[in-house]
């Protein structure tokens, strides 16, 4: 997907005021980069993303008048004026945007004054998953609501995800498949409990809470308790919206001490 399709040409987009030469140099700046700034950079003095948006400080003493944008395709993704005497600036880029590198090119008066380049590429991955009975802290009642029964936050699951890439990412949908009490293959809506997606920004870690009782009342096809033990191993599948892939992680489970789900004793580790 893409922001803007007005077309850029790269060459205009990166070239510098000396004529440097087109190739990013090891300056170039990501979310994670400390090393000194590339000499093309001019007034651009550190572009780094923030939530869901790319924020950009720059130098008032060179009069810069506009910011580009520019995505990976060489393609103008967002056009910013700047104040006078203002140093900061920052383009929404949310999760409708190709991974990729970006790069940031100051102007003043039409004239390119320096040029910075970021790569914005999300990087999730499934940590662990929890039970209401294993984990009560959890803000059960404030995501389900405080009328939700005890009974109903046991079916209930959280799945954390964490994303270490440099862009946000949002999942829109979760799902528990193998041996839990109740998989279900396709549920209702998208398996997150009241929402359409969750967006997860750049190294921060979120809960997800499920809508599809996955250890809830045993289906047919469902892994049972047991007065011994039975136990199993079930997969979470997570579907982003950036990257349009699934990332999936499998847990071992062990049920134990009853026959009734109300009674159970549940214990997750990864697989």
């Amino acid at each position: 997907m893409t922001h803007h399709t007005t077309h850029y040409p790269r060459r205009t987009a990166l070239q510098t005021v000396t004529g440097a030469a087109v190739g990013c140099l090891a300056g170039c700046l990501s979310t994670n980069d400390t090393s000194a700034p590339s000499s093309r950079a001019g007034p651009i003095e550190d572009v780094a993303v923030e939530g869901a948006e790319l924020v950009v400080k720059h130098t008032s003493a060179d009069n810069v008048d506009q910011l580009n944008l520019i995505q990976p395709n060489g393609e103008v993704f967002e056009q910013r004026t700047v104040a006078a005497g203002s140093q900061q600036a920052s383009f929404s880029i949310g999760t409708a945007y190709d991974p990729g590198e970006y790069t940031v090119v100051a102007l003043s008066g039409g004239n390119t004054l320096g040029e910075r380049s970021v790569v914005i590429r999300p990087e999730l991955q499934i940590q662990t998953v929890g039970l209401y009975r294993n984990n009560p802290g959890k803000p059960w009642d404030e995501v389900y609501g405080d009328t939700e029964t005890n009974r109903l936050k046991n079916g209930e699951a959280y799945v954390t995800v964490k994303n270490s890439g440099s862009g946000p990412e949002a999942v829109v949908e979760l799902l528990f498949s193998g041996e839990v009490p109740n998989p279900v293959p396709d549920p209702r809506g998208n398996g997150i409990h009241e929402a359409e997606q969750v967006i997860i920004p750049p190294e921060k870690t979120v809960d997800l809470f499920s809508s599809s009782y996955p250890f809830g009342s045993t289906a047919e096809d469902g892994m049972r308790c047991s007065p011994d033990r039975n136990s199993g191993q079930f997969t979470v599948v997570i579907q982003t919206q950036v990257g349009g892939d699934n990332r999936s992680n499998s847990f071992d489970v062990q049920y134990t001490d009853s026959t009734e789900m109300s009674d159970c004793e549940i214990s997750i580790t990864e697989a």
